[in-house]
């Protein structure tokens, strides 16, 4: 499947196609970036993983044709582009991007905290403001990975996603990586503005863990947990108790900032006998806990909600975006395909967008879950 329009801007230029076969995708890919903005010197690069064996060549490729020497992306299980996705396809998407010289440099092999210690993140002697990541989800301390890179850069900002493979978990940093973190570190003379919409909504009052075992919630502002999930989700009996998989979750507000930025995690068990709830997440004696609904409906809400954000701030239409979206988002929450890469379109306009299905985003310094993340340079 090759697409019949393309869109450019004076800065970026963007190609996606779809074939079983890698060597006709990218072949129809390079055929689209037959024209490339003047100065390009970075490329941005997503694949699905049934190309994830033969993206050594594939970038190798891009390289040599382009001419452009420094890359960076991921693998996943699905992947975007302007106002269309792929999903369980062979595909891929290109956006490359002139920046100014001496505004980026890659990062690759960072597994820990302590890797940080021998990076100052200075790009040219100037300082790292912003980065742009992609990660190993089976990368042991990325929690505090994530929050000490953000804590090294000037902004404390940085985007990412979590590789989703059935194959090898690899990024690409210049080169091909796997494991750990790798991405790409800008400068503020590198414009972006960025959003996070969670797809959910909430279905009660924010409350106070009054009593807690690791993940399990034992009271709830002095009463059984259990009484206030069915009261904020308005359960009519217990029998109700055995469709909230998947619908409905528990969320952890994110102290001083945005009261709709929280962490969303799975309820993973319910003790009608004793009132308990088990949550995906080691609670707190005194945090603060919510309960949402994640549908259809709360999902469109908050996309449109987020595009209203960002919109406001923006001054002429955006010159490239990266997104990434959960796994579990997509056609399976938004209800059609393609619905939410068209939220982004019919939002915003039409720019190069590339990016990818995640197993984990990275917002600001911490990891989420079903969200997207919108990042426009501008």
């Amino acid at each position: 499947m090759f697409p019949q329009q393309q869109f450019a801007t004076d800065t970026f230029a963007f190609a996606h196609a779809a074939s079983p076969h890698w060597r006709i995708a990218a072949a129809a890919c390079l055929e689209q970036l037959e024209t490339l903005p003047p100065g390009a010197n970075l490329g941005f690069l997503y694949v699905s993983d049934l190309y994830a064996s033969r993206l050594s060549d594939l970038l190798e490729l891009l390289r040599v044709r382009t001419g452009i020497d420094h890359w960076t992306g991921s693998v996943g299980i699905g992947i975007c582009a302007t106002g269309i996705e792929y999903l369980d396809e062979g595909a891929m998407v290109v956006m490359v991007g002139a920046f100014p010289v001496g505004s980026f440099r890659l990062l690759s092999g960072l597994r820990a905290p302590a890797d940080l210690a021998r990076d100052p993140l200075t790009v040219g002697g100037a300082a790292g403001n912003f980065a742009l990541v992609h990660a190993d989800p089976r990368t042991p301390m990325l929690t505090g990975l994530v929050a000490e890179l953000s804590r090294r850069l000037e902004s404390g900002f940085l985007v990412g996603g979590l590789t989703s493979s059935r194959a090898a978990h690899v990024q690409i940093a210049d080169g091909v990586a796997e494991g750990g973190l790798s991405g790409v570190v800008f400068t503020d003379q590198v414009v972006v503005a960025t959003r996070l919409t969670q797809g959910c909504s909430p279905v009660g009052q924010v409350h106070t863990v009054t009593d807690c075992q690791r993940n399990v919630l034992i009271e709830l502002d002095g009463r059984p947990a259990l009484d206030v999930l069915r009261e904020d989700a308005s359960l009519q009996s217990d029998r109700d108790l055995d469709r909230l998989g998947g619908t409905i979750f528990a969320a952890m507000p994110v102290s001083g900032e945005d009261a709709g930025n929280y962490l969303v995690r799975n309820l993973v068990g319910l003790d009608a006998e004793r009132g308990l709830v088990a949550i995906a997440e080691s609670a707190r004696k005194g945090g603060k806990l919510l309960f949402c609904r994640r549908d259809r409906q709360a999902a469109v809400e908050d996309m449109a909600r987020m595009l209203d954000s960002i919109k406001v701030g923006l001054f002429g239409r955006p010159r490239g975006a990266v997104y990434f979206s959960c796994l579990g988002r997509g056609a399976s929450l938004f209800g059609d395909a393609s619905k939410e890469l068209s939220m982004i379109r019919e939002g915003l306009g039409d720019f190069p967008l590339v990016g990818f299905f995640c197993n984990g985003e990275i917002s600001h310094n911490r990891l989420y879950g079903y969200t997207g993340v919108l990042t426009l340079f501008l």
